[in-house]
């Protein structure tokens, strides 16, 4: 999960409503070659309208060390995209009427608490109480080794209950791999074999499928991170996330897809209506996202290097995907630009020019900052020529300086402003700002 200055919320930009909608796809291309460029993303984007693709474009490497890039066919996993498939699987078994959403998991999973309380549609839409297990401190020791259902279960077992079941909300990894496993129950089929069977084999979907491990030759891809240089990432086992975010494939398959669910060609609309219901922030793998006065439905995901989102806007029968395999730049923004050409509306093709500084021009800023409506402190430190900032509980990370006092973390859109005469500091992000002192 994303630490809080990673916290990507929902899009919500102001647009005239009727207006067409025309892609500026040499724009577009301009934009995503700045981006590769400046190397601030690597990966491909896809738009569907009235289901057909309209835009599609790939940028960057999907093997760094071998120089090979990214095209049309790159495969992605996608993350907790998968949890989108996931729950359109549930559906199609309540309507194969093998399962029920209102049954309790107990029959299934006796040992996990609370299992006599927690129904199928509380791990659908996140209100089981059950622990996410990607945030427990031990995930590090074994996300990238293959385990089998019985050790999870074990280690869910395990796990304390944050709340009673349909009391709150909360996201967690763990309710999307206990429906993979109530899927592999209910057929007797494996998780990858279920979702041929049921989405892409009908939809003829030939580059999406169960991950294993990356297969270069089969057009996947590894994903990395930036670091003054792409950096390959380690690799999670696929049968830790399981259907919550083990799925791979392209941008074009998922912008395909969504716009097969959509239309009802997968599950009906009575079900779809169903995922689509908002319960205290969540549907069913969806959540709702609005851009001013249209509203879409769709998901992000992430896992390892890989970032991925999409959505679709019912009403105007138009979705988007984007996958990458290297980020270094705020997925926000990019989607914005994305929303903004399906909208017909003016976007700016961003400059990354740097300010260069001396280890002893840094010395004004290091320190440690705070404010009372932050629970964080920001510390402040230098490492040679780059000013660099660590929030309480997560990583260091290195700011790039881009005018006078003003640095920049581009991948949380996070923008540091200081003040040094004052001993205050401007932390700005996703339209918050927040004044902070110098202890």
């Amino acid at each position: 999960m994303k630490p809080l200055i990673f916290i990507i919320i929902c899009v919500i930009l102001a647009i005239q409503s009727g207006q067409s909608q025309t892609i500026h796809s040499e724009k577009l291309n301009e934009y995503f070659q700045v981006l590769e460029e400046n190397n601030k993303f690597m990966g491909s984007i896809a738009i569907i309208k009235n289901g057909e693709i309209i835009y599609q474009n790939s940028v960057g490497f999907s093997n760094v060390e071998a120089n090979k890039t990214n095209t049309d066919k790159t495969k992605y996993r996608v993350g907790s995209i998968s949890k989108t498939f996931t729950s359109t699987l549930i559906m199609k078994a309540v309507e194969d009427d093998v399962l029920s959403l209102n049954q309790t998991i107990d029959a299934f999973f006796s040992k996990i608490k609370n299992a006599d309380k927690i129904t199928v549609e509380n791990l659908l839409n996140h209100s089981s109480g059950i622990h996410n297990f990607t945030t427990e401190k031990n995930y590090v020791q074994y996300y990238m080794t293959k385990k089998s259902e019985a050790e999870m279960l074990e280690l869910f077992s395990d796990m304390e209950s944050d709340f009673e079941p349909n009391t709150k909300s909360a996201y967690s990894n763990t309710n999307y791999v206990l429906l993979s496993y109530i899927l592999q129950k209910v057929y007797n089929q494996s998780f990858g074999e279920i979702l041929y069977q049921k989405i892409t084999k009908p939809l003829h979907l030939k580059d999406t499928y169960f991950g294993s491990t990356i297969n270069l030759a089969n057009d996947e891809n590894y994903s990395y991170r930036y670091l003054g240089d792409w950096q390959i990432q380690n690799e999670t086992d696929t049968s830790i996330p399981m259907g919550a975010g083990s799925i791979v494939s392209t941008s074009t398959d998922l912008a395909t897809f969504i716009d097969a669910l959509f239309k009802e060609e997968i599950v009906s609309k009575e079900s779809l209506n169903t995922m689509t219901t908002i319960n205290k922030g969540y549907g069913f793998g969806l959540i709702k996202i609005p851009f001013y006065d249209h509203i879409s439905y769709g998901h992000n995901g992430m896992i390892d290097g890989f970032n991925s989102s999409f959505g679709y806007f019912p009403e105007e029968n138009i979705g988007f995907a984007l996958t990458s395999n290297g980020l270094n730049y705020e997925t926000n923004e990019i989607i914005i630009t994305l929303l903004n050409s399906i909208f017909n509306k003016a976007f700016d093709i961003p400059s990354f020019k740097t300010v260069e500084l001396t280890s002893e021009d840094l010395d004004k800023y290091v320190g440690t900052y705070s404010c009372n409506e932050l629970p964080i402190k920001f510390s402040i430190t230098k490492s040679d020529n780059t000013l660099m900032v660590q929030a309480t509980g997560q990583s260091q990370l290195p700011l790039v300086a881009f005018d006078n006092h003003v640095f920049k973390f581009d991948q949380a859109g996070a923008v540091f402003q200081f003040y040094p005469q004052k001993n205050q500091m401007d932390f700005k992000q996703s339209g918050m700002k927040y004044k902070l002192t110098r202890e």
